[in-house]
């Protein structure tokens, strides 16, 4: 059941409840997330160090988003170059199997993910995953149980273009058929996402639960002073319940 909660710390010029709700994916409906140990695999396939290949990961994170150095394998392969390695083809089709399984293994949905959105569908609610992501998630989300309860799935490697960039959010509401005023966005806030949200007038709600403090995280949101909630029932409660202006 989704718990309501108090109100009284976010008055809003927002005075109709929201049609759609866009969510980000990594650390809002899963819980934090962190590269474990399967990681280890693919720089000893690659024949790199394991440090280094952490940090191409690391600096190279928007640019694959937006999958600029081609589809997975090419990707792959470009990570090689950058690490002045050359493995087979053998090899680096090994090493790109082994990194999706590695992001899989690190993928956990939130125990609270498939209640709330299915409640959220019930009450005829229209659902968008937003997401910054390499080529790993599209493949990821296809075996997970959420999958068929999303109207509209945005991935940054699809599209493009990253979190806060405009696009995402307008192909999301495009994909729904709803005006961006009549959306909410809930996320933890990586990406500059919730002001990304806000800009184009979409209410926007930090997901601030506990577990984030260890998740894996660019271009944290430092900015956003709106309203935040502690669990996913709590934030989707608070971003689509229509608020009185404030006096």
């Amino acid at each position: 059941m989704i718990t309501l909660i108090r109100m009284d710390s976010y008055q809003s010029v927002y005075p109709v409840s929201p049609r759609a709700l866009l969510l980000d994916f990594y650390g809002t409906l899963t819980s934090a997330c962190t590269r474990g140990p399967a990681h280890e695999l693919v720089p000893r396939l690659l024949g790199c160090d394991p440090a280094e290949y952490r940090a191409v990961l690391d600096t190279s994170f928007y640019a694959r988003c937006r999958g600029a150095y081609g589809d997975a394998l090419e990707t792959m392969r470009w990570i090689a170059g950058e690490l002045g390695v050359a493995p087979s083809a053998s090899r680096l089709r090994a090493a790109q199997a082994a990194r999706l399984i590695a992001v899989r293994a690190d993928t956990r949905l939130r125990p609270e993910a498939f209640p709330t959105l299915w409640q959220l569908r019930r009450r005829g609610i229209r659902l968008a995953v937003v997401s910054d992501c390499a080529w790993e998630l599209p493949e990821i989300m296809r075996g997970m149980p959420i999958t068929h309860l999303i109207d509209a799935k945005v991935f940054s490697v699809h599209v493009g273009h990253c979190k806060p960039r405009p696009e995402m959010y307008l192909t999301a509401c495009d994909r729904l058929g709803v005006a961006p005023q009549d959306c909410a966005f809930v996320g933890d806030g990586g990406s500059r996402e919730l002001s990304g949200a806000e800009a184009l007038g979409i209410r926007a709600v930090r997901l601030a639960a506990p577990d984030l403090v260890d998740h894996l995280v660019f271009a944290t949101d430092d900015t956003f002073t709106g309203p935040s909630a502690p669990t996913l029932p709590e934030a989707t409660t608070l971003a689509l319940t229509a608020l009185s202006p404030a006096h």
